[in-house]
């Protein structure tokens, strides 16, 4: 029975060694991107990775260029490689559309692509109506403005789950083996895969970082409050309650807290994972009424500054010595990474 590995991940350089091993056993290799320009020429060599990479997204070029590098090698040794995430390849096209002209009005109802409009209309929205109300809004309508913005994100991906899963099974029926690369907030993905294949095929979930951070946490994954949330209402949109608007408050604050900008891997293997699984540890310890303190004392501070007052905030907040307790230390200063 032909097998296939769905490999959640993220798109971190620490996570490139991991992904190394797992590709190399198996036939093909599906990644979580649309068709782009240049790809098969670049894996053939033809085109340099420098210049395939100028028409990427580089939100993170050292992984980027790192992937490309792998996927170069896996190439050369036979490997299929194939671009699938037919949701943005929709997505890319409405758009290419639109700038030659086109209208939202040109897209006829009942088509897949007018599903991909709405959908990603009502996310970004959604989180613009975010952006707009975190700068000066209360904390309650930042909350609730959490809440809405990934109940659209839990419909978009979910979308964009069954549409990846109906495009992934007949491909993954070619070969005997597969590597399907998904990010973690891609868990519908597993659903969708296993009622499409409808058990001719042994699909198996793995946690690329899951040994690193089962060391760290205990368990596979490190999942952030807002990824959470998420997850919750892809598979229970109409979640209320008390814990459903903890998760939004922690949110907020973790999302101050994380580090974003790409961190090597020269002092140490695995930086993002440490900050996450850190981060996280912090964010656990925080009641509603933390959250709502702290937000407005970070709401507008940089990352740094934010750890800074978090870890203030945490030492008059806490006696001293009191155990199980978040303290400064779980707070990594980015500048020492």
């Amino acid at each position: 029975m032909p097998e296939a590995s769905l490999v959640f991940s993220s798109h971190r350089p620490e996570t490139l060694p991991f992904a190394a091993r797992r590709m190399e056993g198996h036939q093909a290799i599906f990644l979580e991107e649309p068709p782009t320009e240049g790809f098969q020429a670049m894996l053939d060599g033809a085109l340099s990775i420098e210049d395939y990479l100028l028409a990427v997204d580089m939100e993170f070029p050292a992984f980027n260029q790192g992937m490309c590098r792998l996927l170069q090698d896996l190439h050369r040794k036979g490997k299929r490689i194939i671009q699938v995430e037919p949701f943005l390849e929709n997505l890319i096209g409405i758009h290419e559309r639109f700038a030659e002209g086109g209208k939202p009005t040109d897209i006829a109802r009942g088509t897949i692509e007018f599903e991909v409009y709405q959908a990603e209309k009502a996310a970004t929205g959604a989180l613009l109506k975010f952006y707009e109300t975190a700068t000066s809004g209360t904390f309650e309508a930042c909350v609730e403005s959490v809440k809405a913005f990934a109940r659209a994100d839990a419909r978009r991906i979910k979308l964009r789950d069954v549409m990846r899963a109906e495009a992934l099974a007949p491909l993954i029926l070619n070969v005997h083996s597969a590597y399907v690369e998904a990010g973690f907030i891609h868990y519908a993905l597993w659903r969708a895969l296993k009622r499409e294949l409808a058990e001719r095929v042994t699909l198996k979930v793995v946690h690329l970082m899951g040994s690193v951070v089962r060391r760290l946490r205990g368990n596979r994954h490190a999942l952030g409050p807002g990824d959470i949330l998420t997850l919750l209402y892809v598979f229970h949109p109409r979640l209320e309650g008390e814990s459903i608007d903890l998760l939004a408050a922690r949110s907020l604050i973790f999302a101050k807290l994380l580090e974003k900008a790409e961190m090597g891997t020269d002092t140490d293997p695995y930086p993002h994972t440490k900050d996450e699984v850190q981060t996280i540890h912090v964010i656990q310890g925080l009641s509603f009424q933390d959250c709502r303190r702290l937000f407005r004392q970070i709401r507008l501070t940089s990352t740094s500054d934010a750890r800074a007052l978090t870890a203030a905030y945490l030492r008059r907040r806490s006696p001293r010595g009191a155990p199980n307790k978040p303290t400064p230390q779980d707070l990594p200063d980015p500048s020492l990474k």
